[in-house]
């Protein structure tokens, strides 16, 4: 694979470029490792592309995932404690229990999530998940990874992509509780 979109997200290429430069050299190498063509295995039974061979996210993370941890990248799950002060009527849920947040990578307080999945867990990831990972102290900044519109359209419908998640983040602005962030849009 390679990465064809590099957008800098509160200053997050200059952040990493200057703070990490190996970690990023090696992140361009474990993008260049991943065969794209051993993750086409997916057969749509979808309306629109029934029969249709499809890139698997679940096999292009477990691609990315064995480079990552052949150079030494943690995954970091860290329990979450709900509180449950704010319950009314003496309402008690026992449904929260095991819960958990996760980052797919970490090295050296620089974060890294794949994203072939749906937008709002994009949205998600830079703007909730990498400022909590940061308040917790696991991380400095962040990489997504995210597939640009030509290899989402050879996935199942409902992934989102690179243009489009850039659109939206240049519209949002930035707030003072967001940390840099590099996102690249990645095709086969």
């Amino acid at each position: 694979m390679k990465i064809v979109g590099i957008y800098s997200f509160n200053k997050g290429k200059e952040y990493i470029e200057k703070h990490y430069p190996k970690l990023l050299k090696e992140i361009y190498g474990v993008v260049e490792l991943v065969d794209a063509s051993s993750c086409k295995v997916k057969i749509s039974k979808e309306k629109t592309m029934k029969g249709k061979s499809l890139y698997s996210p679940i096999k292009l993370n477990q691609e990315f995932k064995k480079f990552f941890k052949a150079k030494h990248w943690e995954n970091i799950r860290v329990k979450c404690d709900y509180p449950h002060e704010y319950y009314i009527n003496g309402y008690s849920s026992k449904g929260t229990r095991g819960a958990f947040r996760e980052m797919d990578f970490i090295r050296n307080e620089l974060g890294v999530e794949l994203q072939f999945g749906k937008y709002a867990f994009m949205v998600y990831n830079v703007c909730a998940k990498m400022t909590i990972f940061s308040n917790l102290g696991y991380i400095k900044a962040g990489i997504e990874i995210v597939p640009i519109k030509e290899l989402a359209e050879s996935m199942s419908t409902g992934v989102s992509y690179f243009e489009q998640f850039v659109w939206d983040l240049e519209k949002r602005g930035r707030a003072d509780i967001d940390i840099p962030v590099l996102i690249y849009g990645i095709t086969a």
